[in-house]
């Protein structure tokens, strides 16, 4: 069933009491300063870089394909919670989904550009979807399988594994701020650098750990080290970065308080002429530290919950009005019936898609 905002509700019956808050704010820092998505996206941006040819082509095919073909949008499938959260944990709500081909399918009917899952799923099922949508293998997990459970990004696959089976790009997760970051650093520089190489786009999953970063606010959601995981990201070469939606703000300077030593480097201009607590804002620090958006900003939809429509919506309205490039969908859409996880895809699509939400 496909089901688009203007054949439901308009975009502000959608955002309730926040459609104002959120449609209509204007931006502390310029758009005039950012590289926006669009259409030419490959062509203007990437093509700029030191990508090779083939690379380029595989970031066409990805912004190429879907519903959001062709606009610089992008909508992706993300389905690794089988390894990092457990199949139970993922797929109970959904037992459909412990086999890959509703995965592939979901993508497809779903309208993604993309999915992004771990090379079991995707070998699995190359033959019959490698040619019908690309392909994003996510190279490393995190198993909490081990006793005691840890926190690390462990390689599950090769880059070579990820071209053989007819990926167009390859995904990974740093845990910025944990004490495996430099190892994993230094592991994915060089799986990305191979990547390239071999013609496949990337993309970074740049997440915070730390349990320091828990203190009077979640700080693993703060503006200020977010985007800084993002600026480290986009220095590894990531084509393309993936983050959590930002909540808070200040997350330096509250660790600094809170542990009573010296934490990092900012600048008190950060929290008032480059930021605000209205999340608009918040996000495009983001995208300012993604080169300025010459790397595409696409953000987390989040667990699934009670009110999974609206928040996917106000989620993709937040991001596009920041500058991002497209949203990554999973728990939301495959915890619950194939149908209704059509549909919500459909509607985060259509805000990309929609008049009604411009860039603040």
């Amino acid at each position: 069933m496909s089901t688009t905002l203007s054949s439901t509700k308009s975009m502000a019956a959608w955002l309730g009491d926040e459609a104002e808050y959120l449609l209509d704010y204007k931006a502390k820092v310029s758009q005039n300063l950012l590289t926006l998505p669009g259409g030419d996206i490959v062509e203007r941006v990437y093509s700029k870089s030191d990508r090779r040819p083939q690379v380029l082509r595989s970031l066409q095919q990805l912004f190429g394909t879907g519903r959001l073909a062709n606009t610089g949008y992008l909508s992706i499938l993300p389905v690794d919670q089988g390894i990092e959260h457990s199949g139970a944990a993922s797929f109970a709500p959904n037992p459909i989904y412990f086999d890959p081909d509703n995965i592939l399918r979901l993508a497809v009917e779903g309208g993604c550009n993309g999915v992004a899952t771990t090379l079991g799923v995707l070998g699995m099922m190359s033959r019959k979807y490698a040619h019908r949508i690309p392909f994003i293998v996510k190279l490393n997990h995190n198993e909490l399988l081990t006793y005691p459970n840890g926190y690390d990004e462990i390689m599950f696959a090769s880059v070579e594994q990820a071209w053989n089976l007819g990926a167009v790009a390859v995904g990974a997760t740093i845990y910025f701020g944990s004490p495996e970051s430099p190892r994993q650093i230094q592991e994915i520089s060089k799986a990305f650098a191979r990547a390239h190489e071999l013609g496949m786009a990337t993309i970074l999953w740049c997440y915070l750990r730390n349990s320091v970063f828990k203190q009077d606010k979640d700080y693993h959601l703060a503006a200020d080290l977010t985007g800084q995981a993002n600026h480290m990201g986009v220095t590894l070469e990531a084509d393309i970065i993936k983050q959590k939606l930002p909540e808070t703000n200040g997350g330096f300077p509250a660790i600094a308080k809170a542990t009573g030593e010296k934490y990092g480097k900012t600048n008190s201009r950060v929290y008032d002429e480059l930021s605000s607590d209205h999340p608009v804002d918040l996000t495009r620090y983001q995208v300012l530290n993604c080169y300025a958006g010459r790397a595409g900003l696409i953000n987390s939809g989040g667990a699934s919950g009670d009110n999974d429509f609206v928040q996917a919506i106000r989620t993709a309205v937040i991001n596009k009005r920041a500058g991002g490039c497209g949203l990554i969908s999973g728990r939301k859409t495959f915890q619950r019936s194939m149908a209704e996880g059509i549909e919500l895809f459909h509607l985060i699509q259509d805000v990309y898609l929609s008049d009604e939400v411009t860039i603040a």
